[in-house]
């Protein structure tokens, strides 16, 4: 990997300062704030050339050309959290494609690789539009940014404008619903006052869902009245929930989009599951489905349907299961470029819905939506979402609402640092799915699984034999006479005990398995039971009580 990365730098450095390179000397103290302005502009230019990725290099003095080092977040994990800094504040929100460390014979080196803006789609820094005028940072100019947004108007479904259409023909709650998720996105550099009062064509048009005014498809769809949906055909605008099983239901949904995708969440039922980790008394509650994960995975269907395919998009809810199904196959790479967080695509298939989507907040962060939809089933110890794309112009995404195999779910809640790849290997070995020699050889090792391919099943979780003999200590529950012993024990040295001191004399020997309230109602049983036989009486009053020994027990 230094080997690829010398002769990468190498490459580089022979080349002069331009449009898509950029070399600083930058020492720690260098400015988030510039490293996103650069990232705006190197991306925009990346994009206008058509080269695979704009080079922000760290390390490196331009004049003369000179590696110097760089002393910037040489802590791992700070370097890494640029990645994030970036992605929340660009627009529509990507990730630098990788941060490249490469400790050079002259100095440390940062290769920070930043991918091309998509087709159609200029990135913001803050706001703000970023180019280059050769080597210098200048604001985007309208010719580039025109380049730019109109290299997908003509392709693109979703941008193209209605005719018969105007803003009467859209709804008033979702504008209104479209306006708070925008006022709360931008909270931080635009007064949400100052959003509320944007008049209706200001605001549609800020939040890149009209142009100059004049309704879109996109506007159409997302914040369109239930009535004015024929303006679409012959392309329906549907969402369809569909319930299978014992009982049987189903419910059409029209625009606006932005509200229906709710009242579909709605529709799914969403009991809480208990889920009894092993050696505990308490059991975990989760509900069966998570609303984030549902409407991510029903806004990615709305953002990546092929509309000219005149289809549905389908949620069908199984006993065990949720099925998402849109039309059109997968658009770029397959799902599993996407489950690490860090490949952002290069097209998408209806680039001004996407955009808009991004800026009402209804996709978080662009090519993060399969990330956080499987880091949420793992977080909940829930199997792992399944793609099914055996159907080319189709794309069926399975969400699970149920523990499949037990070992894989206790696993999960008993280590909880598990990273996703090992989890996905694991998942995979739950199902019963093929996996490769070297995840076998890993999770054998790490002790999670067990058996011989293609027979592989999840391992048990089984303490060592140190932890073993701390749960052990911690949860072993005594009888109530060795509780009652040391209150008796307490109130001979004492004379005397009230409620809070026999609460604390006890909150840390009864078993970790129980819970505060847990404790205090157990407390209170083993005092009415000492009362019941005359080892102890109140003194007190009942809201302060004293308890006092009585007859030979004072002895």
């Amino acid at each position: 990997m230094d080997n690829m990365l010398l002769k990468k730098l190498r490459h580089l450095t022979a080349r002069r300062e331009n449009e898509v390179i950029e070399f600083k000397e930058a020492n720690d103290n260098y400015p988030t704030d510039s490293i996103g302005r650069y990232f705006s502009a190197l991306s925009n230019e990346a994009n206008l050339r058509d080269v695979e990725a704009g080079w922000l290099v760290f390390g490196v003095k331009d004049t003369p050309r000179l590696i110097v080092g760089t002393d910037y977040r040489t802590n791992p994990n700070r370097l890494q959290s640029t990645k994030t800094q970036i992605a929340q504040n660009t627009e529509p929100s990507i990730p630098f494609r990788n941060i490249h460390e490469l400790e050079h014979p002259d100095g440390r080196v940062l290769l920070f690789e930043i991918p091309p803006a998509p087709q159609g789609m200029p990135i913001a820094w803050k706001g703000h539009y970023y180019s280059r005028s050769a080597e210098s940072l200048v604001p985007l100019t309208l010719d580039k940014l025109d380049e730019i947004r109109n290299q997908t108007l003509l392709s693109d479904w979703s941008a193209q404008i209605v005719a018969q259409a105007n803003l009467s023909h859209l709804d008033e709650s979702a504008i209104q619903q479209a306006r708070d998720s925008f006022a709360r996105k931008y909270a931080n550099r635009i007064n949400p006052k100052v959003v509320s009062e944007w008049p209706v064509g200001s605001f549609l048009d800020r939040a890149k869902l009209t142009q100059d005014g004049r309704v879109t498809r996109t506007a159409m769809l997302l914040l369109g009245k239930p009535e004015s949906s024929y303006l679409l055909s012959p392309h329906p605008a549907q969402l369809t929930w569909k319930l299978v099983g014992s009982e049987k239901s189903y419910m059409h949904f029209g625009p606006p989009f932005l509200l229906a995708s709710t009242s579909v969440y709605n529709k799914i039922r969403n009991p809480q599951l208990k889920i009894l980790p092993d050696n505990q008394l308490i059991p975990i509650e989760v509900s069966k489905y998570n609303q984030k994960i549902v409407l991510e995975a029903l806004h990615n269907c709305i953002a990546h349907q092929d509309y000219t395919r005149n289809g549905r998009i389908v949620v069908t809810e199984y006993p065990d299961k949720l099925v998402f199904e849109n039309e059109g196959g997968f658009f770029e790479g397959i799902p599993d470029d996407y489950i690490k967080g860090e490949k952002t695509p290069r097209r998408y298939r209806n680039p001004f819905l996407a955009q808009a989507m991004t800026e009402l907040n209804m996709i978080d962060t662009m090519g993060y939506g399969i990330h956080e939809i499987h880091l949420g089933q793992a977080e909940r110890f829930f199997p792992m979402p399944d793609y099914n794309l055996e159907n080319p112009n189709s794309v069926n995404l399975i969400i699970h609402g149920e523990v499949l195999d037990p070992a894989y779910t206790q696993r999960l809640i008993q280590t909880t640092d598990l990273p996703l790849e090992l989890i996905l290997a694991l998942d995979r070995v739950q199902k019963n799915l093929p996996i490769s020699d070297y995840w076998s050889r890993k999770l054998k090792r790490e002790g999670l699984i067990e058996g011989r391919k293609p027979n592989l099943h999840v391992s048990a979780y089984i303490a060592d034999a140190a932890e073993q003999k701390d749960d052990y200590i911690r949860t072993r529950a005594q009888d109530n006479d060795y509780y009652a012993a040391l209150i008796m024990d307490y109130i001979r040295q004492f004379g005397g005990a009230s409620r809070d001191e026999i609460d604390k004399l006890l909150s840390n020997k009864l078993s970790d398995e129980l819970n505060q309230e847990q404790k205090r109602i157990k407390i209170s049983n083993i005092l009415t039971k000492m009362r019941r036989t005359g080892a102890i009486s109140n003194r007190g009053s009942r809201k302060n009580p004293e308890w006092v020994l009585n007859g030979p027990n004072a002895e």
